[in-house]
């Protein structure tokens, strides 16, 4: 079996060094970057199966540093930030971040995050010796669930793995109205909300990807009051 993956941006030499030293402990395989340019060096060379990201970085900060990792890969990535606003959250899920910790942090609570993280990122990934194609289908939407790929009117769309569950949750229960906290259970796994805004954030990036007028959504409808459900087609 590879072995995991794990890239840490962090400029804090003491912080970085912390981190590190804790995920080698459960055995993953660990690579340090200091500045922006280091890391996107990383990134294009060399395979991860996660990032912890800080956001003040020098050279390449962290939010350019996301844009450019979702522009072609769908890694978890989980933020690191002093920025405890509820906005600077959000701007960086609408980003493509997977998670968003503020500082000063537990490293406990950091590794705990890192496992619950991977054990859904990997736990997506196809299985091509065994896995036979399974596509689920609604109006122009194809979700394959043997490559975890999105197909929309006709052309492959890049998902995370939140949006992947999220979808395939909803495409396997057409009829089925979800609250928040039923999306929130099933995706994160976790019994409640750490942020309200968590669910409603994915749901708008996965908007962006499959609705013609994510305005005015004809896939995945708000219904008032309740949640999310996906619309007749």
């Amino acid at each position: 079996m590879n072995a995991t993956r794990i890239l840490i941006i962090e400029d804090d030499l003491e912080i970085n060094q912390l981190i590190a030293r804790y995920l080698k402990k459960e055995d993953y395989e660990v690579q340090s970057a200091y500045n922006g340019k280091e890391a996107l060096a990383y990134l294009t060379r060399d395979e991860y199966q996660l990032v912890i990201l800080d956001l003040m970085l020098p050279i390449v900060d962290g939010p350019e540093i996301l844009r450019k990792v979702r522009e072609t890969k769908t890694t978890p990535i989980i933020v690191l930030s002093a920025k405890d606003r509820e906005m600077d959250k959000i701007s960086m899920l609408e980003l493509g971040a997977d998670d968003y910790i503020t500082k000063p942090f537990t490293i406990g609570e950091l590794v705990a995050r890192v496992k619950a993280q991977l054990r859904r990122y990997i736990g997506f990934q196809p299985d091509h010796a065994s896995a036979a194609p399974k596509i689920l289908k609604h109006g122009d939407l194809e979700l394959d669930t043997s490559s975890c790929e999105l197909t929309v009117r006709g052309q492959k769309k890049p998902i995370t793995a939140k949006e992947y569950a999220i979808l395939k949750l909803f495409l396997s229960n057409p009829t089925r109205v979800f609250a928040k906290s039923h999306i929130f259970q099933a995706v994160w796994q976790e019994d409640s909300m750490s942020d309200d805004n968590t669910v409603m954030v994915h749901i708008n990036r996965i908007r962006t990807k499959i609705e013609k007028n994510p305005s005015s959504p004809q896939y995945i409808q708000t219904v008032w009051g309740f949640g999310y459900k996906l619309g007749e087609w």
